[in-house]
C-alpha cells in the first residue's frame, strides 16, 4: 500500500530529500543538487508531496493508517518509509503577469510503482494546497515534446493546456511544452465557510436548547416522599402556599397546610 503525504508532515522532512534526490535521479534526466530540494522543502513545504511504501504491520505509534492523503500524517510522523514517489513544487516568487501562481518542479515515481495513479494523487494535492494556501491562480509546467505518458497525464487526466512551444529549453536541446492549468475553482471562498459555520452553530444550539427543554417536560418527577406523600395516600389534599421576603428568592420558605 502506498500512502501520499505532505513533506511537511514528518518533523524532519529534511531527512526525507537524499530518498527524493534518489528517485529523481533514477527516473529523470534533469536532475538537481541536494540544496535546491532543500529550498523547496524550507519555502514551500507545504507544496510538496512524497508517496511512501505503507509497512506491511502498519505504523507503530498510529494503529493502523488508513485514507491516502493528509489525514495520515500523525501516523506516519516520526518514521521514515520507502520514498517511491515525488512531486516537488513552489510559487513563482516574480510572477511576469502579477498573478500569484505555482510552478512543479519536479514529478516522479518509481517505475515499480507507475499504473496506479500515484503520480496524479501527487498532482492533484499539490495543485489543491497551491491555490487553498496560497490562493495561486494557475499552475505552470514543462515538459518534453517526446514525453508522450507524461504529456497524457498532464493534458488529458488533469486538463492542462499548452500555452507555447519553447525551443531548445532542456539542456539535452530537445524543446519543451509550456503548460498551465487555472486554479481558481479550487479556491476557498472563506466567508461562505464562516457563514456556514456560524449557521451551523446556531443550529446545533437551538436544537441543544429544544432538547433540554423536552427533557425538563418528560422528566419523571419520582415517588412522594414524607408527610406530603404519607397525606396524599391517607386521602388529604396538600396545599403549598410559598411565602417571600422582601430579601428575594433566596430566602423563599414553604408552608403545609393540611385540609381534610
Amino acid at each position: 500500500m502506498v500512502d501520499i503525504v505532505p513533506l511537511s508532515s514528518y518533523p524532519s522532512y529534511i531527512d526525507l530529500l537524499p530518498s527524493i534526490q534518489t528517485c529523481n535521479i533514477t527516473n529523470l534526466p534533469e536532475n538537481y543538487f541536494l540544496k535546491y530540494y532543500l529550498y523547496h522543502a524550507l519555502t514551500w513545504p507545504q507544496l510538496s508531496f512524497v508517496a511512501v511504501v505503507r509497512p506491511k504491520n502498519g505504523y507503530k505509534n498510529g494503529g493502523g493508517a488508513s485514507g491516502n492523503g493528509a489525514g495520515i500524517a500523525g501516523d506516519v510522523s516520526g518514521q521514515y518509509p520507502k520514498v517511491v514517489g515525488y512531486v516537488l513544487a513552489k510559487m513563482e516568487e516574480d510572477p511576469a503577469d502579477g498573478k500569484p501562481h505555482g510552478h512543479i518542479t519536479s514529478l516522479s515515481v518509481m517505475r515499480t510503482h507507475r499504473r496506479l495513479g500515484i503520480a496524479e494523487r501527487l498532482m492533484r494535492m499539490s495543485q489543491r494546497a497551491m491555490a487553498e494556501s496560497h490562493r495561486a491562480h494557475y499552475v505552470s509546467l514543462h515538459v518534453r515534446v517526446s514525453n508522450i505518458a507524461a504529456l497524457r497525464l498532464y493534458r488529458d487526466t488533469l486538463g492542462f493546456e499548452v500555452e507555447k512551444i519553447e525551443s531548445k529549453y532542456y539542456a539535452d536541446g530537445e524543446d519543451a511544452y509550456a503548460m498551465h492549468l487555472k486554479l481558481e475553482n479550487m479556491w476557498m471562498d472563506w466567508k461562505a465557510v464562516e457563514k456556514r459555520d456560524r449557521a451551523e452553530a446556531k443550529k446545533n444550539k437551538k436544537e441543544g436548547e429544544d432538547g433540554a427543554d423536552a427533557e425538563e417536560e418528560d422528566a419523571d418527577e419520582g415517588e412522594a416522599v414524607g408527610d406530603l406523600g404519607k397525606a396524599e395516600q391517607n386521602g388529604e389534599k396538600m396545599v403549598n402556599v410559598k411565602i417571600g421576603r422582601a430579601l428575594g428568592v433566596g430566602d423563599l420558605v414553604e408552608k403545609s397546610d393540611v385540609q381534610s
